[in-house]
């Protein structure tokens, strides 16, 4: 990406460590900066509790005499960009309250709010909203206007993504100012998408730092604001975003009041591959649930470890973000604990609304992105998450495994695999990788069962309506219970 990124990094009080974190120029005539608010908390005169009991604050709630400083890397004709500090003055803060209302929909599965919490997780939890608008002179440029921007509201999951920030915030920023990590959209929820996530790859500092379209863009445009570099439990590794939207429609009164309402937003081209995203449920058996992938329209696979014994699963659609339909499946078939490949079949009570069947990919390319698809990062309280990595490997000939760098986290067992450039199904998920001795598990790590494994059985079945089309699955040869059980293959006696 070549254009002048729009990031810096704001450092807050004086002395050799000031509070510091990443921001956004939005405009330069008159040079505004966006940043997230919580590195102004311990400079509140009333204290962090003021972001519990307003909807907006003004620069007069600071301690006087507070410094505010600005690095930017300014470009230079033939030569590297130059690190330019500057001074600035806060202009005000603003609660983003779509962003808000969707982050206490998720707090109990996210992003904690709990009892347990103790008093500076509390105040942070209140900050989150919370966004800081500086005026700093020194940046504006004749003729200059807003950054360019989209909104979130016209992303779809699974689009790349790259988030600009600066790691530890004015730590070293020789090393590390305006640093860019690749991702995808991962989640969303609110109105027009407020509350985004996503799995690129976010550090400490960068808070406030924007979130860009990614490469395929052909010049940046911002479409979010990191609000948490990582959030929520179980070391999940998303990022929390805030849809500039979001904060710009919040923030109203004040750019009302300078005078400079930002540009309309740019047009967003559609994703390729965005209608195979309809292909995952949410599967749930008695206390579990996991998620499911559908190949015929009353046909879905899921993992044998998602079902528990004796109880009737159910199995909730969303297509295509219309509203959720709950249906009562049956089990056709559950491989057996001796089998390899952890896979169950389960028939719908009726069709899939709105089903298209994914096409089914026939060989595997190592190396190419992929999208795994699933409810492991929000569960049961959002739509299917995506996240992005590439096909790390490919086991066997043919193959019986499948491993992905995508991160994976419980909840996701049974969902698809995507083939990122055209939504081919390359197989379904069913685990990570974990230390048990260590304790430790790896969501970059994870198998799945291969869909050439799978499309024998499924094409005798659909032709004979006889659930002992898959028996097959049960049997898999020494080689394929040698790779699932993460053991040597058996040495060849030639």
């Amino acid at each position: 990406m070549s254009a002048e990124l729009p990031c810096c990094v704001v450092s807050v009080g004086a002395g050799a460590e000031p509070c510091s974190c990443s921001g956004v120029i939005l405009c330069r005539g008159p040079g505004l900066v966006l940043c997230h608010a919580a590195v102004f908390s311990p400079f509140l005169q009333p204290g962090p509790e003021a972001w519990s009991r307003h909807q907006a604050l003004p620069a007069s709630v600071l301690l006087p005499g507070l410094r505010v400083r600005l690095l930017h890397a300014a470009p230079q004709l033939g030569a590297p960009p130059a690190l330019q500090e500057h001074e600035a003055q806060p202009l005000g803060f603003a609660r983003c309250q779509a962003f808000a209302r969707a982050l206490a929909g998720l707090a109990a599965n996210w992003c904690g709010g709990g009892e347990d919490e103790g008093e500076a997780e509390q105040e942070a939890a209140a900050a989150l909203p919370w966004f800081a608008w500086l005026r700093a002179p020194s940046l504006d440029v004749p003729g200059g206007g807003w950054t360019p921007w989209a909104s979130a509201g016209d992303l779809h999951k699974g689009a790349a993504l790259l988030a600009c920030g600066s790691p530890f915030g004015a730590l070293c920023p020789d090393l590390f100012l305006n640093t860019l990590s690749g991702g995808v959209l991962s989640n969303a929820a609110g109105e027009g998408n407020a509350l985004l996530l996503t799995d690129a790859r976010c550090l400490p500092g960068t808070q406030g730092g924007a979130v860009l379209l990614g490469p395929a863009a052909s010049r940046p445009r911002v479409v979010a604001v990191i609000a948490a570099a990582s959030c929520g439990a179980g070391g999940r590794g998303l990022a929390l975003l805030c849809s500039l939207h979001a904060v710009l429609q919040s923030s109203r009164g004040l750019l009302r009041q300078l005078g400079e309402p930002p540009a309309p937003p740019a047009p967003l081209a559609a994703v390729p591959g965005a209608a195979a995203l309809g292909c995952v449920a949410l599967v749930e058996s008695g206390g579990s649930w996991g998620s499911g992938t559908l190949l015929a329209p009353r046909l879905l696979l899921t993992c044998r470890h998602v079902l528990q014994a004796g109880t009737t699963p159910r199995v909730t659609l969303r297509p295509h973000g219309s509203r959720a339909t709950v249906l009562q499946a049956r089990l056709l078939f559950g491989a057996a604990e001796a089998s390899p490949f952890d896979v169950a079949v389960l028939e719908l009570q009726e069709r899939a609304p709105g089903f298209q069947p994914p096409r089914l990919a026939s060989a595997f390319q190592p190396g190419e992105a992929v999208l795994a698809l699933g409810f492991g990062a929000l569960g049961r309280a959002c739509s299917p998450s995506v996240t992005g990595g590439v096909l790390s490997a490919v086991v066997g000939a043919p193959p019986v495994m499948l491993q992905s760098t995508c991160a994976v986290h419980p909840g996701s067992s049974g969902g698809p695999l995507l083939a990122a450039s055209d939504g081919r199904l390359l197989g379904i998920v069913a685990s990570n990788a974990r230390d048990n001795a260590a304790g430790a598990t790896y969501p970059h790590l994870n198998f799945c069962v291969p869909v050439t494994l799978l499309q024998p059985p499924l094409a005798r079945y659909l032709r004979t309506r006889d659930p002992a089309a898959f028996a097959p699955l049960d049997a898999g040869d020494e080689g394929a219970r040698a790779a699932w059980r993460l053991q040597q293959r058996p040495p060849s006696k030639l």
